[in-house]
């Protein structure tokens, strides 16, 4: 059968795919289709028709998933930020922990059974929303020329006008409010992409969760922020404001930040803790946007370091892990960033050797360091995998090692590299399972590697993405 651009077909979710679109077949012919939920039977209309598959948005909802609920955001279907908000959070959970099994068994090639035995329940949040410490918003003009701020639409840089992101924080509204009126009483101009003026192209917010210090930095498209004085004066209104900033990026380009930050009153950073870990953050700084997931995720990866593999039990259910020693114990913290897994493990090891390619992070990593009073902890800017022979020569072997790539994962000279070291074990902390998943039928494919433990851990709610801890330990 031939299918048609607007043509509407009834269709069964049964999936969904990394974008948060539901998945259906019609005839053997595979939809997509825009804010549609496993379990919904809707009424799509195609959008974008190809050879073997459609893009589709929801005409009419015919039946409604038993986990379909009224999202709290009116503009989740618009903003595309929150792609499964229409989704219970259980259900969510349940979702994104059989993404991980999935690409374990179809990508890295092992069994269901074993997956099913290893895999840990997935750690969720007990509240979903307003988890993140930090947001960035655009800045622009409506239609009929009022300064709003807000989200982009998805795939677009249309601006949808929203102040109050329930996964933002509770003060970002007040914040962005003040910020707005200070623009209109001082006649200052939003930045316009098109034309390339305008003064102020996006407002940057942080918050410790710990501390409750707040930062705002607005990103200007100019030198400096006329009468800057009266929004210092309007923004400290707002309990917990420690940092007040303006960041400077003239350069026509779609980085929200420039290369300049001038601090217009208090502290040129806040401070926040992940676990008695304290760091220092910048404008520009790296830092988890969920703290509290932040956390637990790196104990579990903590957990995995130090546990005793030989007494793993054989199921996953109601298990208590018995954790170990990492004393004596040299680990290796590879793709380290600022550091805050080098950090939480040099309480424990005996010492930490922490590498990452982006100079500034590497930077941020020993300042922070010396914050914790930590001189265990070394690190080096450069690619793991060119490091590695360097550290090799000056003694420096690993028992553990540990790896947090990004979502690309590991570059196979580094799979390489852990296979030619042969450290004890191999924690890797994950954000996308099926590179996850390819990685690991690398390394556990060599027969040098088993994989012992998985634990799905829910860093960012209300989205497709999850973040995946394995342990791996050296076959005997």
């Amino acid at each position: 059968m031939t299918y048609v651009k607007n043509q509407i077909l009834n269709v069964e979710i049964t999936d969904m795919s990394e974008t948060g679109e539901g998945i259906g077949k019609v005839d053997g012919y595979t939809l997509f289709v825009k804010d549609a939920i496993i379990g919904d039977v809707v009424k799509a209309g195609l959008t974008k028709v190809k050879k073997n598959y459609a893009f589709a948005r929801v005409v009419e909802i015919i039946t409604a998933s038993k986990d379909r609920i009224d999202p709290p955001c009116q503009y989740h279907r618009q903003c595309g930020g929150c792609q499964i908000m229409a989704m219970s959070y259980d259900a969510q959970l349940q979702f994104k922990a059989n993404k991980v099994k999935n690409d374990l068994v179809r990508i890295g090639g092992f069994d269901r059974d074993y997956i099913d035995n290893i895999t840990e329940q997935i750690i969720g949040m007990e509240n979903p929303l307003r988890y993140r410490n930090k947001a960035q918003y655009p800045v622009g003009l409506s239609k009929d020329g009022q300064i709003i701020t807000g989200f982009y639409a998805g795939r677009t840089h249309s601006i949808i006008p929203n102040t109050n992101c329930y996964l933002g924080v509770e003060e970002n509204k007040k914040i962005l409010e003040i910020i707005i009126k200070y623009m209109s009483s001082y006649d200052v101009s939003p930045y316009d992409e098109t034309t390339g003026k305008g003064i102020v192209r996006h407002i940057l917010i942080r918050k410790g969760f710990t501390t409750g210090e707040i930062m705002v930095c607005v990103v200007i498209n100019a030198d400096s922020l006329k009468n800057s004085e009266a929004l210092v004066s309007a923004l400290n209104v707002v309990d917990g404001i420690k940092s007040i900033c303006i960041n400077i990026n003239k350069k026509n380009t779609n980085v929200i930040l420039g290369d300049k930050c001038k601090t217009l009153w208090g502290e040129d950073t806040i401070t926040d803790y992940i676990g008695d870990v304290k760091f220092k953050i910048g404008p520009m700084s790296f830092f988890q946007v969920n703290p509290v997931q932040t956390k637990k995720l790196y104990d579990k990866a903590m957990e995995y370091v130090t546990m005793d593999i030989e007494n793993v039990p054989d199921s996953s259910e109601d298990k208590k892990l018995t954790t170990g020693s990492l004393t004596g114990k040299n680990v290796w913290d590879l793709y380290c960033g600022i550091g805050t897994i080098s950090l939480f493990l040099a309480k424990k090891a005996e010492h930490v050797t922490g590498v990452e390619i982006v100079s500034p992070a590497i930077e941020d990593a020993k300042e922070n360091a010396k914050l914790n009073g930590i001189d265990n902890a070394e690190f080096y800017v450069g690619a793991a995998e060119d490091l590695a022979s360097e550290l090799l020569e000056k003694g420096n072997i690993p028992d553990v090692i540990v790896v947090d790539p990004p979502r690309k994962g590991c570059d196979e000279k580094l799979l390489n590299t852990i296979l030619s070291v042969k450290p004890e074990r191999v924690v890797y902390v994950s954000c996308d399972p099926a590179t996850l998943s390819r990685d690991l039928k690398i390394l556990c494919g060599s027969n040098e590697y088993e994989l012992k433990q998985v634990c799905p851990v829910d860093q960012f709610p209300h989205s497709t993405h999850v973040e995946t801890v394995v342990l791996m330990s050296r076959t005997k």
